[in-house]
């Protein structure tokens, strides 16, 4: 909100030199020496003056002020209020994320030292939601919400706008180390993430807000289908019915990648290298029978580029309103200070009651 102060009618400000010049003409005149010197006025001036001699010039001096008063207040002072009101529709996203073994692939780097791929995610990711200064602005108005996934799927955040709240589940979110829960489930983790969209609808239409303007799903695996019981591209077919766009990322070099094994008698850890092995047909085919697109990163600067140019795609629509609200000052108060008509009142009242009852010439 903006505060500002102007005058409906500025050109009469212009009448404040009356007073200003019959305040200065006053002054003069007290100044000036008597025409006719008189042989005793020695002794007067030996005569020390009263309060009220000293003070005989207040009762003018509050009438001017009255005057001037009543001139700022012809001239219809006015204290402006705009209020700036951002309309916006936003988004509903669900990032699904990848938490089986081949994550541990160190084909990434992070300030040129490697690291794995789930590390670079949970960094560029996180970026995504908050904005990282340079190319990416954050979601600050839309809803996010996080599922993961190896063999099985897990709801990690629900959709919210506290997006510290889903950061923090990232952060949280580790590499499955159990054989048995190792594996992709791309249907059963787009499936997942789909309910928690259709459920936000559905608790939309029951507070009678209508539903989301946009929903998108952020997919980003590194390795093929072989797990869950929801087939990814019924999954797919799916979103495209309840109009929810999908975005999908393969992650991962061309090739093979290095990957750091313990080694179970000594417990030392090793690296070697695996295939690189990404259903890209599948993923294509997912984005493109929901109207988004595939896209591939095999480094951490690809993978931001791809948040990035997702952003651009998933652009909030905002709207700016500006509402002026005046306040008339002459009538109303002018912050601490009363009107300024009550200004001119007073002083007037003032200046007369000082020249008739404590100034009075007898």
């Amino acid at each position: 909100m903006t505060t500002f102060t102007l005058f409906a009618h500025p050109a009469l400000l212009a009448l404040l030199a009356v007073p200003l010049v019959l305040a200065v003409w006053a002054w003069r005149a007290s100044r000036r020496r008597p025409a006719v010197a008189l042989p005793t006025a020695h002794r007067l001036e030996a005569i020390t003056p009263t309060w009220r001699t000293r003070l005989r010039w207040l009762p003018a001096a509050c009438l001017l002020a009255a005057a001037a008063a009543l001139i700022v207040s012809l001239a219809h002072p006015q204290e402006g209020r705009r209020k700036t009101l951002i309309d916006s529709e936003g988004i509903a996203i669900e990032l699904v994320v990848d938490l089986s073994g081949s994550m541990r692939a160190m084909d990434f780097k992070i300030d040129g030292q490697p690291v794995d791929r789930l590390t670079a995610v949970k960094r560029v990711a996180s970026n995504f939601m908050r904005g990282d200064g340079e190319d990416l602005a954050g979601r600050s108005t839309d809803l996010v919400g996080l599922v993961t996934f190896a063999r099985y799927a897990d709801a990690v955040s629900p959709l919210t706008l506290d997006h510290a709240f889903v950061i923090d589940g990232l952060e949280d979110a580790q590499i499955v180390n159990d054989r048995n829960e190792d594996g992709t489930a791309l249907g059963d983790g787009l499936g997942l993430a789909l309910e928690r969209l259709q459920a936000l609808d559905t608790k939309r239409k029951t507070a009678k807000s209508g539903e989301t303007a946009s929903k998108v799903v952020i997919l980003l695996t590194d390795g093929e289908n072989n797990s869950g019981v929801l087939d990814p591209l019924a999954a797919a077919e799916l979103a495209q019915a309840i109009g929810v766009r999908v975005y999908t990322i393969g992650v991962g070099t061309h090739g093979t990648a290095p990957v750091p094994r313990v080694m179970p008698f000594t417990g030392r850890t090793v690296t070697h290298y695996a295939p690189v092995s990404i259903d890209e047909d599948t993923l294509t085919q997912m984005a493109e029978t929901t109207g988004g697109a595939y896209f591939r990163a095999t480094d951490t600067e690809s993978l931001a580029g791809v948040y990035a140019r997702i952003d651009e795609l998933e652009k909030v629509k905002l709207e700016e309103r500006f509402e002026t609200d005046l306040r008339e000052l002459a009538v109303d108060s002018w912050g601490r200070l009363p009107p300024v008509l009550g200004i001119a009142a007073g002083l007037l009242a003032a200046g007369v009651l000082l020249d008739f009852l404590v100034f009075r010439r007898t």
